[in-house]
């Protein structure tokens, strides 16, 4: 493709800014179904009906209804080995990376594992295993009667330190608790891990299971701030390099990661003006990073959940920068309340639309917290299907 073919092709422009990351493969798991395909329609405006996850817990749910997987076993798609007491992000998280290394066709081996790393998202780990294994310490007769075998999916890197052992990976070995804004997070940590020359190649992404734990806390941040999305879950994970390493291979990822920026500022709850202004920095810095004009902005994938005060403080501020041109689409509608999960799945609904033949385009993607925090990713598709 000419340079000039090139810069028709992709609206936002084909220049690569210092620190741009590109996409070579990804994989996702979620409430929706297992691979990129049932999230292809999300764009365009397609949902499906939250499943009824209640036969898979003892404990009693807040509600019927959740984005949840139900048909899913580790078992079924990473073989018995090793599996059988991973808990469910663990298993989801395992899935995603294994997916996003075949679909980029990365192999490792001893040339390259120490050069590949993992970087993930969440909230704060299992809230169902951290639970589980609390209460065991206080209602079992003895302390050796807690089965020592759960304690590692207690930890908030157990999914990282799992991916790891599974895939033979040696590089740096992270894990983000960014809630909401895990995604955009960990891409920006990414950005300074490669840039820094500490890895050649990272899988980075973010992970949330549904479960009893997940869906009360969901219950009652929504009796809080508003809003009645059903709780969500998934795992979505992207096989990351340099950009200007990747163009100069002569390779055509799938899409560049144009800019990534986080802030965390007053909660809208407690000042929603100066909430507004700081996430209105935060995507000026994002476009200063990207080196694209408001005006070149395609689409926006906004962080709306029906809370009233986050929604209307994203609103402001996206008016404020980008305009109201750009049409804005909250992805949570179709994924549920989905934690940390929220953001990969958001990346991966864009990916997913490309690939099922969208046109190329440059999109803004944000996501924001109760407790202040915003994220923002440009990205920019069309360099392959």
């Amino acid at each position: 493709m000419t340079a000039a073919a090139r810069q028709a092709a992709h609206p936002g422009g084909t220049e690569v800014p210092a620190g741009a990351l590109a996409i070579t493969g990804f994989g996702v798991v979620g409430g929706a179904g297992i691979g990129p395909e049932p999230l292809a329609g999300v764009l365009a405006g397609h949902r499906q009906a939250p499943a009824e996850p209640g036969e898979l817990f003892e404990d009693d749910l807040p509600g019927p209804e959740g984005h949840a997987l139900t048909g899913f076993s580790v078992r079924e798609h990473l073989g018995r080995k090793g599996t059988s007491f991973l808990d469910r992000g663990t298993g989801l998280g395992l899935l995603a990376c294994t997916l996003a290394l075949a679909d980029a066709g990365l192999d490792v081996h001893d040339g390259n594992r120490a050069r590949i790393g993992i970087t993930l998202g969440t909230t704060h780990g299992s809230m169902k295993s951290t639970s589980d294994y609390s209460r065991a310490t206080h209602t079992e007769h003895r302390p050796y009667h807690v089965n020592p075998v759960l304690f590692p999916n207690a930890v908030m890197n157990s999914v990282a330190g799992q991916a790891a052992i599974r895939t033979g990976l040696h590089g740096p070995n992270s894990t983000v608790a960014g809630g909401t804004t895990a995604m955009a997070q960990v891409l920006r940590y990414g950005r300074n891990l490669i840039g820094c020359g500490y890895a050649d190649t990272l899988l980075a992404g973010t992970v949330e299971e549904f479960s009893p734990q997940h869906a009360w806390a969901v219950r009652a941040i929504q009796a809080a701030e508003g809003g009645d999305l059903p709780p969500g879950e998934g795992a979505a994970v992207f096989v990351v390099r340099s950009a200007a390493a990747v163009r100069a291979a002569g390779d055509e990822p799938l899409a560049e990661i144009l800019a990534a920026e986080v802030g965390s500022f007053d909660p809208p709850g407690e000042d929603p003006a100066r909430y507004t202004a700081g996430f209105a920095a935060c995507l000026h810095r994002a476009l200063h990073r990207a080196r694209v004009r408001p005006d070149q902005v395609g689409t926006v994938c906004t962080g709306g959940n029906g809370m009233p005060a986050l929604d209307g403080a994203e609103s402001r501020a996206l008016d404020e920068v980008v305009g109201s041109t750009a049409p804005r689409i909250a992805v949570a509608d179709a994924v549920g309340e989905s934690g940390a999960a929220f953001g990969g799945l958001q990346l991966a609904c864009v990916l997913a639309a490309h690939r099922a033949g969208a046109q190329s385009e440059l999109f803004l993607l944000s996501s924001r917290s109760s407790d202040g925090s915003v994220g923002v990713l440009l990205v920019r598709t069309g360099m392959r299907s």
